[in-house]
């Protein structure tokens, strides 16, 4: 299931079309707990404290989105457990500055940090050309120019 940007309300915009395939609580906590090792529904269950009935359509909405794929792992009963797909894959950076922004703003005290090699890492803007970091003031390319709000960032 593919959202069209044009069939959503508003300003045509990919932000609008990743929110309707994740934009509420429990679709984004699914997808925190399957990228850490719970994939059956019990375990995902578990660590989201999603009620039951949400969970199942929330799981079922994000198979049909491509974010995850279920695998059978029995027969009888039949039993399958879910796992990410590359575009779950794609979101983890996303999960990754949210808690990030959570971290600043939200939490009294940072409950979890993400290290590589024993270093602390963050989310960051980087252009994907030069490596350089993104800061407010960059400007910005918009194919159509021509809506309002387009241009350099605020700063």
């Amino acid at each position: 299931m593919t959202t069209r940007l044009d069939e959503l309300p508003g300003r045509r915009c990919s932000i609008a079309g990743a929110l309707d395939v994740v934009g509420d609580r429990w679709a984004l906590l699914i997808v925190r707990e399957v990228s850490l090792g719970a994939h059956r529904f019990s375990d995902i269950l578990r660590g989201t404290g999603a009620p039951r009935e949400r969970l199942a359509a929330r799981l079922a909405a994000l198979v049909d989105a491509g974010v995850l794929e279920r695998r059978e792992y029995s027969r009888t009963p039949p039993r399958a457990d879910y796992h990410l797909t590359r575009a779950g894959l794609d979101l983890l950076p996303v999960l990754q500055a949210l808690m990030q922004w959570g971290d600043r703003h939200v939490a009294d005290t940072p409950p979890v940090e993400l290290h590589h090699h024993g270093h602390r890492i963050s989310a960051s803007w980087v252009c994907d050309v030069c490596g350089e970091r993104v800061g407010r003031g960059t400007e910005r390319h918009v194919p159509d120019g021509s809506e309002p709000g387009h241009g350099p960032l605020p700063r």
